[in-house]
């Protein structure tokens, strides 16, 4: 797709879209696009994008907007699209670039400072003192008619403390200090049904992924995995219509397609539509895979298109830790989708595992050693000693971070040394394995996010700390607040926790009861997806959404 040209503002209501981390992450990544081209086909709005970099400049000055080049002072609205915690210190610094205070409580006037994306609705307090209007959830058919409020509040001429008392209580509008809470989430579409699949706005050869329409093909993932905040914030779970796919690509006529989802697997029109994608002379790239998903006939297909890189997520080092999680992976299953790769010749097998699980012991690593060497028996078995064809391995370890609003919302995060400890025995496990390299996250940043994720509005001060002293580290320095206080404990049963208030939907009884569940590594069934009310476990069945809530309205 062309660059657009700068909109004519006049008449309209200007709006700055804040993409944090660059425009390389930023044409990677769906959320803000899907938000884009929304309230850019608005014809009442003015829609302008600006992707500040790590010190909140763009191209080395000012932050200044893509299409206009103008200040982004100059603009009534600003919106945030942050997907991650450790953007949260964008926003600070951006906004001191462009000579806007950062601190709410010091802009009496405009502009508007309003986040979305997964952090406005997992955890918002930590940058709540920065922000004037959270949007918490999906962009649904209340995000056009909000902003066209804003619009017409602003035109009228009425000041910032009147807009806020105006649209406090909008549905999912959180505004700090003024809406009821807890704010109920926004969901988009009907139960089990996607009607809103986010696509590439910006097809770039500057992308993580290159020349790509990054298509999504299922929302939300039945599976419950513990760990998982989309597992949960995102429910009900929700799998894409194949027609309305097509119209997207027919659309865009895109050279490559990257179908995006938790659970692609579960999508059952996944391989007619890569066939199809194949008639269309359309290259494709998948996301990662469930084991127990890959079949023989899948994987053939993808050998035949060219695909050479398969990706599978082990995540607990043991049958125990996979338990804890509730993984739903049958050891069997996943060495069998190792032994299709092996067999069918992918010559890249990425596997994904997570590290500092509560209460994990060097018994569980023993058991994956074990596991490791099953794996290459495998892979030498199917190989046959061919000089042909080989396939490399690599394992990319994380550390656990607990996340608002999922079963480890109570638990401790392990400790820097101890993460650090256990990387450097998972590194030595894998050095005598042919083939096999291994690759973990920093636990200082791991730990850091999970401070961000769990910590409340006294965290602002840490985010401004880092914002002028030049990072995190040497604001840790400087700051008199302690780490250890947000995540190396277990929470208490009846702790309030500052994330809540917002209501996701999922009832904190049902967490809790899944933590204890975990602690006694029991697995618990998956969300029945499409039949919500009749489940009547998690809470989901009491929350409106879509369709069913424009049919309750009308």
């Amino acid at each position: 797709m062309s660059e657009p040209l700068a909109p004519d503002p006049g008449g309209r209501l200007p709006v700055a879209i804040a993409v944090p981390g660059g425009e390389k992450a930023a044409v990677s990544t769906l959320g803000w696009q899907a938000v884009y081209r929304m309230l850019a086909e608005e014809p009442g709005l003015a829609v302008e994008r600006i992707f500040p970099d790590k010190l909140g400049l763009t191209d080395g000055g000012a932050p200044k907007t893509r299409e206009s080049n103008s200040p982004l002072s100059s603009f009534p609205v600003i919106a945030w699209s942050i997907t991650f915690e450790e953007d949260f210190l964008s926003l600070p610094r951006t906004l001191q670039a462009a000579g806007v205070p950062p601190l709410a409580a010091e802009r009496p006037s405009l502009p508007l400072v309003m986040v979305g994306g997964p952090p406005a609705f997992l955890n918002p307090a930590p940058i709540a003192p920065f922000v004037d209007i959270f949007w918490t959830g999906e962009a649904d058919e209340n995000f056009i008619p909000f902003f066209n409020m804003i619009k017409q509040l602003v035109f009228d001429g009425d000041d910032k403390d009147a807009i806020l008392e105006a649209i406090k209580d909008y549905p999912g509008i959180y505004v700090p200090g003024r809406s009821k809470t807890p704010v109920k989430r926004v969901v988009s579409g009907p139960t089990g049904c996607l009607t809103d699949a986010a696509f590439s706005c910006f097809i770039s050869g500057h992308a993580a992924f290159r020349d790509t329409l990054l298509l999504e093909v299922n929302r939300g993932c039945p599976y419950g995995c513990r760990f998982c905040a989309a597992g949960f914030i995102y429910r009900p779970p929700r799998l894409a219509d194949m027609d309305e796919l097509k119209r997207i690509v027919e659309l865009t006529d895109p050279p490559k397609v990257g179908l995006v989802g938790t659970a692609l697997t579960d999508w059952p029109d996944l391989l007619p539509f890569l066939k199809w994608l194949h008639g269309k002379k359309k290259k494709f790239s998948l996301s990662s895979m469930r084991a127990d998903g890959i079949n023989e006939e899948l994987l053939v297909y993808l050998r035949e298109r060219g695909i050479r890189t398969v990706t599978l997520a082990l995540e607990g080092a043991s049958e125990r830790l996979r338990r804890m999680m509730s993984k739903k992976l049958k050891s069997e299953d996943f060495l069998n989708a190792v032994r299709l790769c092996a067999r069918y010749g992918v010559n890249h097998l990425k596997l994904y595992l997570i590290a500092g699980w509560p209460g994990e012991t060097d018994t569980d690593y023993d058991e994956l050693k074990d596991f490791l060497n099953e794996i290459l028996s495998i892979r030498s078995e199917e190989l046959g000693g061919s000089k042909k064809h080989f396939m490399r391995i690599t394992i990319g370890v994380s550390s656990l971070v607990p996340k608002p609003f999922t079963p480890f919302q109570w638990a401790p995060m392990a400790g820097e040394k101890e993460l650090e400890a256990r990387m450097k025995q998972l590194t030595l496990m894998v050095k005598p394995f042919k083939g096999v390299t291994l690759h973990h996250d920093a636990p200082f940043q791991a730990r850091l996010q999970g401070m961000l994720a769990r910590g409340g509005e006294e965290l602002a001060d840490f985010i401004l700390l880092a914002a002028k002293h030049g990072g995190w580290k040497k604001a840790l320095k400087r700051w008199d607040g302690n780490m250890a206080d947000i995540i190396d404990r277990e929470r208490g049963e009846n702790e309030i926790f500052p994330w809540e208030v917002i209501d996701v939907g999922v009832k904190r009884e049902y967490l809790l009861k899944e933590w204890k569940r975990a602690k006694a590594a029991q697995t618990s069934p998956k969300c029945p997806s499409l039949e919500c009310e009749k489940c009547r476990m998690c809470g989901m069945e009491e929350m409106e959404y879509g369709e069913e809530k424009g049919e309750k309205e009308s």
